[in-house]
Parts: C-alpha cells; structure tokens; sequence
C-alpha cells in the first residue's frame, strides 16, 4: 500500500508560480508512475502529467507543456509539480496518483489540494 498526501496549494494571481508536493509513504516508490491530474468545479478530472520513477521520464498534458515541470525526491520518497505562468484556466483542486508500474492503473491517490488563479 501507498499513501500520497498532496501540499502546497493555495491562491496566487495569474501569472505566478505555485509548488505542488506529494509524499508517499508506506512503500518506497521504486518502479511506480506518479500523475497529477486536476479537477476544476463542475468539470470531470484530467491528466495533467506523470513521471516514471525509475527512469525520471515525464509526460505532460498540451496546454500545461512547457509551464509545468515534474521532478522527484528520491531521499523524500516525494513527487513535485512546479507550475508557472499560471492561468485562471489552471484553478482546480490538484490530485497525485500512483500506479505500479507504468503499463498499470492509477490505484493509489490523494487528497488533493486547491489551486486558485486569480486574474
């Protein structure tokens, strides 16, 4: 079993930049793939993009490429999601999966936590 706990939203202005975390416990994160998807009011969840553990690859939706970059803490078993230049478009409430391996599903998932861009 793993447990994720997601950090670090809040409310900043368009334009900014905002550091999400999301630590794991229980296992160490060895071959897992970490996503991030998002959730913004009355819209269904999207990706928004992962990294593979253990080769650091990154994957990211179009309209976040470029604006958003996901990195790992190996020593803090964590998952980061530095975004900038954020947009209103971008206010949702933030969540961090894993799954075992990259070939399957999302089984692991947080609590998520709130971003809202202001314009």
């Amino acid at each position: 079993q793993v447990q994720l706990v997601e950090s670090g939203g809040g409310l900043v202005q368009a334009g900014d930049s905002l550091r999400l975390s999301c630590t794991a416990s229980g296992r160490a994160l060895t071959t897992h793939t970490v996503g991030w998807f998002r959730q913004a009011p009355g819209e269904e969840r999207e990706f928004v993009g992962y990294i593979r553990w253990n080769t650091g690859s990154t994957y990211y939706r179009t309209s976040v490429k470029g604006r958003f970059t996901i990195s790992r803490d190996n020593a803090r078993n964590m998952v980061l999601l530095q975004m900038s230049s954020l947009k209103t478009e971008d206010t949702a409430v933030y969540y961090c999966a894993a799954a075992e391996s990259h070939d399957e599903q999302y089984v692991y998932w947080g609590q998520g936590t709130q971003v809202t861009v202001s314009s």
